[in-house]
C-alpha cells in the first residue's frame, strides 16, 4: 500500500525518539496503536455496510429477473379452468375396538 523503505522507517523512529524521548515514546505508541485499531474498526464497519448495499442491490435485481421470467412462463403455459382439480382426502375410519379377552365375557 504505501512504500516505506526499512530505512525512511528507521529515520522515522529516531525522530520519534529524539522528539518524544524515550520516557514517553511507549506511551506515544500505545495511544498511536489504539487511534490506528479506532481507525482501523470505522473502515471495517463502512466497508460491511458498503458490502450489504451491494448484496441487497444484487438480490433485488436477481428477484426482478426471477418475477419477470415467472411472468413468461405463466403467460406460455397458463392454467387451465376446464382440468379437474384435486380433492381433499377423507379423514381415515376410526380404528376398531380392540377385541375383548375371554376373562370380560
Amino acid at each position: 500500500m504505501f512504500d516505506i523503505a526499512p530505512t525512511e522507517l528507521l529515520l522515522c523512529a529516531v525522530v520519534a525518539l529524539v522528539v518524544i524521548g524515550p520516557k514517553d515514546l511507549p506511551k506515544a505508541m500505545r495511544v498511536m496503536g489504539h487511534w490506528i485499531g479506532r481507525a482501523r474498526g470505522v473502515a471495517r464497519h463502512f466497508r460491511s455496510g458498503i458490502d450489504a448495499m451491494i448484496r441487497e442491490s444484487e438480490l433485488a435485481e436477481m428477484e426482478k429477473k426471477w418475477a419477470e421470467e415467472n411472468a413468461r412462463i405463466m403467460r406460455e403455459h397458463p392454467i387451465a379452468t376446464d382440468t379437474p382439480q384435486m380433492l381433499p382426502l377423507e379423514p381415515p375410519p376410526p380404528p376398531a375396538p380392540p377385541p375383548a379377552s375371554e376373562g370380560e365375557r
